[in-house]
C-alpha cells in the first residue's frame, strides 16, 4: 500500500494467515487486533456449516469484532476485549467516521451522490449524513478472489464513502437506493485505525490509546 496508509497506533505483532502462535499475555489484559478480512469470511469464530471464519486466521481468544463487516465485504476489522473501545467505534452517538471504498456499477451523477449528504430514507430509517466522492481505484488495492462480475457494456466507478453509523449492509443499500449497485466493498478505516499495510488474511495486535 501507499506510504500514506500509516496507522497512528504502534504495532506489536504482524501475522500471516499461517501463523499459529498463541498469545502469551496474561488473561484479562486489554487486547486490540486489526485484521484485513478477505472476501467470503464470516465475522465470527464458529460456523456449523464449515464456512471460513475468524478462527481460520486469528488464534487469540476472547476478543470480539467492533461492528459489522459482511461476508461479501473486505477490509478492516477491529477486534478487542475492550467494551469502551467497541462502543467508541460503533455507536452512532460517538460519530466515529468509517471510510469505505465501494466499486459501483455505472457512473453516479452529482445529484445522486448529494443524497448521501442529505441522508437516505431506508427501510429501517433515515441514514445520518455521509460523505462521498468519486475517486480513482486505490493504488493499494489487492485483487479479489474470485473477481467481481463486470458487464462489458456498463462502466464501473469507485466511491470513497465516510459513514458515522453502522446499519446492516448500509453502504450496499445506500448505493442501490440511488441506482448504482455495489460490486465490491472494502472498509479502509475506523476512526484513526487503518488497514496499515495488511494484506488479506493478515492481522496484527496493536497498542491503541
Amino acid at each position: 500500500m501507499a506510504n500514506q496508509l500509516k496507522n497512528s497506533a504502534k504495532s506489536r505483532k504482524h501475522h500471516t494467515p499461517s501463523a499459529q502462535r498463541k498469545s502469551a499475555r496474561p488473561r484479562g489484559e486489554r487486547k486490540v487486533v486489526i485484521f484485513n478480512k478477505p472476501f467470503d469470511v464470516l465475522v465470527q469464530f464458529t460456523d456449523e456449516n464449515g464456512r471460513k471464519t475468524l478462527k481460520d486466521f486469528i488464534p487469540i481468544r476472547d476478543i470480539y469484532a467492533a461492528g459489522r463487516l459482511d461476508r461479501d465485504s473486505e477490509g478492516l476489522l477491529v477486534l478487542t476485549n475492550d467494551g469502551k473501545l467497541q462502543a467508541k467505534l460503533t455507536q452512532p452517538g460517538k460519530k466515529t467516521g468509517k471510510i469505505y471504498y465501494a466499486q459501483v456499477e455505472g457512473i453516479p451523477s452529482a445529484v445522486s451522490l448529494q443524497q448521501f449528504s442529505n441522508g437516505l430514507e431506508l427501510k429501517d430509517g433515515k441514514t445520518l449524513p455521509a460523505q462521498v466522492e468519486i475517486v480513482e481505484q486505490p493504488e493499494w488495492l489487492w485483487p479479489r478472489n474470485p473477481p467481481i462480475r463486470e458487464r462489458q457494456t456498463i462502466p464501473t466507478t469507485w466511491l470513497k464513502i465516510t459513514l458515522f453509523e453502522g446499519k446492516n449492509r448500509q453502504v450496499r443499500r445506500m448505493t442501490a437506493h440511488i441506482g448504482y449497485p455495489t460490486l465490491r466493498l472494502i472498509r479502509f478505516s475506523m476512526g484513526n485505525i487503518t488497514l496499515d499495510n495488511l494484506l488479506p488474511g493478515e492481522w496484527k495486535e496493536i497498542d491503541f490509546v
